[in-house]
């Protein structure tokens, strides 16, 4: 079967779509030699509260408006991980599998590097982990070229053995395709629509939130609500 690859910036705990995307392909690349964006998924994310939808962010240095590159970004809180480990107790520690994931979250906050790029891939790896997913992870920054955008994920697509890029939805006609049809490299794009609910903590029931509300709430059925595993969920009704 041809090699499959993605390429996307790193996120922190991202939701059950970035997840899927990773089982999808067979080397996900950690664009994070590409330019730190404020306000983006790079180092916060949504969880569910009590009291409704709240973000967790992890406090960064940003040094410059258009030159750092997300793989720089340094973390400027020390404390930010011992706050977050709280606020995920304080809204999920009531929820069926809070306890049986706790372990690793604590291991991963306090073990926490102060480089944004090597704690988003550290989460990114133990909840694969977590989840059985055993795609290779790997930087951008292993395949360095000074080329234009959609010219570098060719080259990447090259560089690793790939005959298939597979993107999220969002790049849809943003990406030159005929570049990569040229190089005989074939693209598709994920579809994150038609999730299946499930029982959630915090009602009304919303998706676009990140993996570990999944985790909490259903454990080992996680696969049963995500689109890349094969299995057929049923799941319950939301209240809303």
């Amino acid at each position: 079967m041809e090699k499959r690859i993605a390429a996307v910036q790193s996120n922190y705990i991202p939701w059950k779509g970035y997840f899927d995307l990773i089982n999808s392909v067979d080397e996900f690349i950690l664009l994070d030699d590409a330019q730190y964006t404020r306000r983006d998924w790079r180092n916060r994310n949504r969880i569910k509260t009590p009291q409704g939808i709240r973000w967790l962010t992890i406090p960064v240095t940003a040094k410059g408006r258009y030159l750092q590159r997300i793989d720089a970004t340094e973390i400027s809180d020390p404390a930010w991980a011992d706050r977050h480990l709280t606020t995920l107790a304080h809204a999920y520690g009531r929820s069926r599998h809070f306890k049986r994931y706790l372990p690793y979250f604590e291991r991963l906050y306090a073990n926490a590097s102060h480089m944004l790029s090597q704690v988003n891939r550290a989460f990114l790896e133990t909840i694969c982990e977590m989840l059985g997913i055993d795609t290779k992870l790997s930087w951008s920054a292993d395949y360095p070229s000074a080329l234009t955008k959609d010219e570098r994920l060719v080259s990447l697509c090259q560089e690793t053995g790939a005959r298939h890029y597979l993107s999220g939805p969002t790049a849809r006609g943003r990406l030159d395709e005929r570049v990569f049809a040229e190089a005989g490299i074939s693209v598709s794009y994920f579809d994150y629509s038609d999730y299946p609910i499930y029982d959630q903590l915090h009602p009304p029931f919303v998706h676009d939130v990140s993996i570990v509300d999944l985790l909490f709430n259903v454990g080992p059925d996680a696969h049963q609500y995500m689109k890349s595993f094969s299995v057929s969920p049923t799941a319950p009704t939301p209240d809303r």
